[in-house]
Formats: C-alpha cells, structure tokens, sequence
C-alpha cells in the first residue's frame, strides 16, 4: 500500500507540474496486484487519461501496467447507441471507402459494408467495432498506420466514448516513426471538421508531437491539442498554437 500510494502521490504531483489540467474532482488509483499496477478512475479528456499513464509509467520501476482509466462520457449514451455512431462516421470518412466495415452485436457479426470475403482485396480491409461499457475496441486489418491512428481518432470524438484499443493489424506492415506520426496527425487534423489544419504546424521529434501556428479561439486551440492525444504510440504532445481573433 505505501509502494502504490507514494507512486502516485509522485503521478499527481508531475500532473500538476506539466499540465494545464486539473483532477480535483477525478479520484485515481493505483493498486499492485499480480506482479502489475492497475491504474483506475475517471478522468476529463483523453489527454489527461494518455499523460497519466504516460506518467505512472515513468515511476513504475519497469512493472506491468494495466490500463483502467476511462474518460468521462457526459452525457452516457448505451453502447448500442455509441457502436452506431462510430460505425456511421467510419462509412462517412473518405479514408475507409474500401474499407469492410462491421460491428459486433451480442457476439453476433453484423455487415454493414462489404462482405469479410473482400477484407483481403487489394486497397481494402475491414473494421470491426465492439462497445463494452463505453470501452470501444477496433479489430481487423487496414492498409496504413495512418488508416489506424485515424480510426482511433473517430472513435475518441464520438460521444460516449470512454476508451478506445485498437487491436487494427497492419498489413502489410509498416515501420513507426516521427514521419508516420506526422502524416497520422495531419490526416487527422484535416478530417476534425472542428480545426483549420492548414493553420496548424506539426513538429514530431522522438514521437513527441509540437503544435504550432494560429487559430481563431481557445476551442479551436484545445481541440487539435485533443486530436493528437487521440493518436496511438506517441511520447507527448506540446501545444504551441496562438489563439488570434
């Protein structure tokens, strides 16, 4: 108990130090339980919940972490609702046209795009939606790192959402890095119909993301700063755009 309550007294106060956000009124825990810390609560945003882990994990001397936290979803739609909605934008964006896009219904697989049988054509691939108590999990194959990074992306702006796993396989593979970052996120930024991306600058060094550039308001500003948390397997994300009316 004195192990996991003093990491995360050292959790919150690196919180406090490099954020912008506040968790007085979202209690975490840390437990030690199985050889692996379990982080639990509920927290604001997808940023704080991706910089908390980020930060257990820099004072967890090497242990297993096991990932409970879950965003706040205000105000709940059912899960039924949510998978929908999700599915609905993925049939929407340009990126997935070739895509087959299905979702898990009561452990049945629902069609609705496509056949599993054009999964593997060339240019195509599928995506497959399940919702659990507002934890979305994407399965199956696309084409690119950005096509997987987008589809978490879609399904951190759907309302309800909780938490997104992406178990999306790449095929064929392909190497991560800065550059894919980069294109990850500027394919993303251009998708948000709620940023300018072409006002926006990104910088990507050591999976670190900068935002630079200017935008019209504070909303403005915060979201691209939302969007690139939203990405997968990045380090960090420092917002430097101006808000200028």
């Amino acid at each position: 108990m004195q192990r996991t309550d003093a990491i995360l007294k050292q959790v919150m106060a690196a919180f406090e130090r490099e954020s912008h956000l506040k968790l007085h009124h979202s209690p975490i825990h840390i437990s030690f339980d199985g050889g692996a810390l379990t982080v639990a609560g509920e927290v604001p945003d997808v940023a704080s919940k991706k910089r908390l882990i980020q930060l257990t994990r820099a004072h967890s001397n090497g242990e297993p972490l096991v990932d409970q936290l879950r965003v706040s979803a205000g105000p709940p739609i059912g899960d039924g609702e949510l998978r929908t909605r999700i599915c609905e934008r993925l049939l929407q964006t340009t990126e997935f046209r070739d895509c087959v896009i299905c979702a898990r219904v009561k452990g049945q697989l629902e069609m609705l795009r496509g056949t599993m049988d054009q999964a593997g054509e060339e240019g195509s691939g599928v995506v497959e939606v399940t919702v659990d108590g507002g934890v979305v999990t994407l399965t199956g194959q696309v084409i690119s790192l950005s096509h997987r990074r987008l589809a978490s992306a879609i399904a951190w702006w759907t309302g309800g959402c909780r938490d997104v796993v992406n178990l999306l396989e790449l095929v064929p593979a392909e190497a991560d890095g800065d550059e894919e970052i980069c294109e990850a996120l500027a394919l993303v930024l251009e998708t948000d119909p709620r940023v300018h991306a072409g006002q926006i600058t990104i910088n990507v060094e050591d999976k670190r993301i900068t935002l630079a550039g200017c935008v019209a308001t504070e909303a403005e500003r915060r979201q691209a700063e939302m969007d690139a948390w939203c990405l997968d397997a990045i380090a960090g994300v420092v917002n430097r755009i101006e808000v200028r009316a």
